[in-house]
């Protein structure tokens, strides 16, 4: 039998390893961009930082330190140069995977950070493994920019699990219609026509705005947003904006809001306000052929009517008055059911002096 050498010796005392075999080592020099790892073999292991992580301005040297264990999983036997090339990140990834397969099937809620914005979706990481969230599973809402959900922290559940494929889908939106879902069902059970309610404005339209009241909107429409004519919902309100509203109506799932609370209601003391013979100030806010209509306060509009406006031959309201003029009048007649009112301008104006004519009396003649 033959003598084994010292270097044959030396050579079987190490180990042997595979190309795919996770093996465990102590790191003994850190860089900036590798880490050294005795693996008890011949060579030793080197990680490079993009085996490390996909963070490519991390300096491992502030991550990793001379003398800690780590495992890893062997890529290459012989780099070239004699040393083995390990993967930590790789490891990692398929133990994130198997954390993924285990979520998928359990149907687990998971949280991470959004690592990156691509084209069609955000793309998340967890334990090294990576998850796309299409755009149409991001939000319950469309999502016209996703960059503001860059390096936030989203819940999401997996909704397709195919890692052969490269095909790890996350889904966003299954978990806030189910998160609004239960918001709605606890609010339509405490709220109620006549509530008070605080809500914020979420989007306006030339017809109204929707007001979210804690994951149920309500639609505040523009009849309903004064006492007042409002022209434009746009001028008056801004999306964010938090308002206080009144419920008017709940009907299924649908919430009809109003700025009109009683307490303000300009018609609340008509009989004493708008009394017929009293004089009141208002601005002209419209008018028509056949009158002018006067805003005596925010919802409450009386009617001038051209035989009203002057003693003298009016043809038109707008030959003698103009949108937004100051006119003082007397209320003539008061309908509170109706909620009319009508005014004169014309008896506020002096009579015209009458003309008595004189009549002369005949000459007496004398007969002689």
């Amino acid at each position: 039998m033959s003598e084994l050498t010292f270097e044959q010796m030396l050579e079987e005392s190490f180990k042997t390893i595979r190309n795919g075999e996770v093996v465990e080592g102590t790191v003994i020099d850190v860089k900036p961009d590798e880490i050294i790892l005795n693996i008890g073999y011949k060579a030793d292991g080197i990680i490079t930082k993009s085996e490390y992580t996909n963070d490519s301005g991390v300096d491992l040297t502030s991550v990793v330190t001379v003398g800690s264990k780590m495992t890893a999983k062997v890529l290459k036997v012989n780099d070239g140069e004699g040393q083995v090339l390990l993967t930590y990140k790789r490891l990692i990834a398929e133990k994130g995977n198997e954390r993924l397969k285990e979520a998928f099937e359990n149907k687990e809620v998971l949280r991470a950070p959004v690592a990156q914005i691509l084209g069609g979706g955000l793309s998340v990481v967890v334990d090294e493994a990576r998850v796309f969230i299409p755009a149409s599973l991001v939000s319950d809402t469309y999502e016209k920019d996703l960059n503001k959900y860059q390096g936030q922290e989203i819940e999401f559940v997996i909704s397709e699990f195919n890692p052969r494929r490269n095909r790890v889908i996350g889904d966003r939106r299954q978990l806030l219609i189910a998160e609004k879902a239960e918001k709605q069902k606890a609010l339509f059970e405490r709220l109620k026509i006549g509530d008070t309610v605080e809500g914020t404005v979420k989007n306006v339209t030339d017809f109204g705005a929707f007001i979210d009241l804690g994951g149920v909107d309500g639609l505040l429409h523009i009849s309903e947003m004064s006492w007042g004519r409002v022209e434009n919902p746009k001028k008056v309100f801004k999306v964010g904006e938090n308002v206080k509203v009144l419920v008017k109506d709940i009907r299924d799932t649908k919430i009809a809001l109003s700025l009109k609370f009683p307490e303000t209601n300009p018609w609340a003391n008509a009989a004493e306000d708008y009394a017929v013979g009293k004089e009141i100030t208002g601005k002209v806010a419209r008018m028509t052929d056949f009158g002018a209509f006067v805003e005596l306060t925010p919802g409450v509009d009386a009617l001038l009517h051209v035989s009203q406006i002057s003693r003298a031959h009016v043809d038109k309201p707008s030959d003698v008055l103009s949108i937004g003029q100051e006119i003082t009048a007397r209320i003539v007649d008061l309908n509170e059911a109706e909620k009319k009112i009508s005014l004169s301008m014309k008896v506020l104006e002096p009579e015209p002096e009458r003309r008595v004519e004189r009549q002369e009396e005949p000459e007496e003649t004398t007969e002689e």
